[in-house]
């Protein structure tokens, strides 16, 4: 039978028929398979009577045929028919009346969309570009010296990259208020973990000292305090002044530099300094690429494979919320929070498929060697790193999944406008210093 389109320009609807014998005679094989082994009170093992077999088993083994029995007829019409299934299909039995000589089911599921493409010609393409300086290594030795700072107490007062020891106690129209108030709480000013206008009023401060302020939240705060005028008292109980790391032999060993080489751990950085740039150069350039796609794309989205990729999104979102220490038991995230994403990624993930086929770019396996080897450079041992990645298959499949993209980029910047825009490290980083 050929298969039914619906009111969806996706769904297709198949009926299936199951000749009645052949179910049968596989229940009854299958039944006669499980006697010569049963084991029942006052049998010998396999001597049971094939009729207790029967009510024993014969429930379990009809569904187990019939569903085998679906799922392949299902299997070979869409093969006969070469439809290419999106989801999972649902079977139920079918009203077309009550043969004795075969049980008929229907088959309603999605099939892949048609991807039409335009032409990118004439679509913009921006790439940047930078070099890696002494500047940017000397910010960046900077940034590795207030890591691992050490704080001594101080008489001075309070300012930025300081860390302050510090009691408050906040009041919303007079009264204390839930998560409002704090003893021995520890501050590095500077760092944003407090709202700003928080550590503004901090600054300045010396130990022992004590202030009243009013603080505005701002809009987007969690609910019950957002634009809500409230009253701070903290008292600064120490000033802590950073200590920053000569930049010596010392330091050096410390960043995995293990004789201590100064020279050697400049290289070092701009290497690494130098591979992350490359990484946000390909991350920007393959946004513009992708969304480029996506405008010149038309095509539907199979519903089972957005509502899979919800499902997907949600069970991150509560994996993501048990790795910060939130209770999850029995969270259920509203499915129109992802939506919109899954959607854009169902779409894009066809519209590759489609490229990549079309224009045969598949992964070839010196370029996934390459992008592992890239990977594993940064780490002590390369090598153990690269052995990693090659011991499991999905992992492989994740690196080929990254070139496949690098791909399509490489392909869709030839009908691009392509412009280089030179930009600093800091700006393509999008580091505010």
């Amino acid at each position: 039978m050929q298969a039914q389109a619906s009111t969806n320009n996706l769904e297709r609807n198949l009926t299936l028929s199951l000749p009645a014998v052949d179910v049968e005679s596989e229940i009854n094989s299958r039944l006669k398979r499980i006697a010569r082994t049963a084991k029942m009170p006052g049998f010998r093992p396999g001597k049971v009577p094939f009729n207790i077999v029967a009510n024993q088993y014969g429930f379990q083994v009809r569904q187990e045929v019939m569903s085998d029995a679906v799922q392949k007829t299902f299997a070979d019409e869409v093969q006969k028919q070469s439809l290419r299934v999106a989801g999972y299909p649902r079977f139920a039995p079918a009203t077309t009346g009550d043969a004795a000589d075969k049980f008929e089911f229907t088959a309603s599921f999605e099939i892949y969309p048609e991807v039409k493409m335009s032409s990118l010609d004439g679509k913009k393409l921006e790439k940047p570009v930078a070099t890696v300086g002494d500047a940017e290594i000397d910010n960046t030795l900077e940034t590795l010296r207030k890591q691992r700072a050490t704080h001594d107490k101080t008489d001075r007062v309070a300012q930025t990259s300081d860390f302050l020891v510090v009691d408050f106690v906040g009041k919303l129209n007079g009264e204390p208020f839930k998560g409002g108030d704090a003893q021995n709480f520890g501050v590095v000013l500077g760092e944003g973990r407090m709202l700003p206008a928080f550590e503004d009023a901090l600054m300045g401060m010396k130990g022992e000292e004590t202030k009243t302020f009013d603080l505005t939240f701002p809009p987007d705060y969690q609910a019950e305090l957002a634009n809500k005028t409230v009253q701070f008292t903290v008292t600064v109980k120490v000033v802590n002044a950073p200590k920053l790391p000569e930049i010596d032999a010392a330091f050096a060993k410390s960043l995995g530099v293990v004789d201590g080489d100064i020279t050697k751990m400049r290289e070092e950085i701009k290497s690494n300094l130098e591979r992350e740039l490359k990484k946000r150069i390909q991350t920007k350039t393959k946004d513009q690429v992708m969304a480029a796609l996506m405008a010149v794309a038309e095509l539907d989205l199979p519903r089972s494979l957005v509502d899979a990729e919800i499902g997907r999104l949600q069970d991150q979102a509560v994996q993501d919320l048990q790795a910060r220490g939130m209770t999850t038991k029995d969270l259920q995230l509203p499915a129109e929070l992802f939506i919109e994403r899954a959607e854009q990624r169902v779409k894009l993930g066809l519209i590759l498929n489609e490229v990549v086929k079309k224009n045969e770019l598949k992964a070839k396996p010196e370029q996934i060697r390459t992008v592992v080897e890239e990977h594993a450079e940064s780490f002590e041992d390369p090598q153990q790193m690269v052995r990693w990645y090659y011991s499991d298959a999905q992992r492989l499949q994740e690196v080929e999944g990254m070139v496949l993209e690098d791909n399509v980029v490489e392909w869709a910047a030839k009908s691009m406008d392509v412009t280089t825009v030179t930009k600093t490290f800091d700006e393509i980083m999008e580091i505010k210093r």
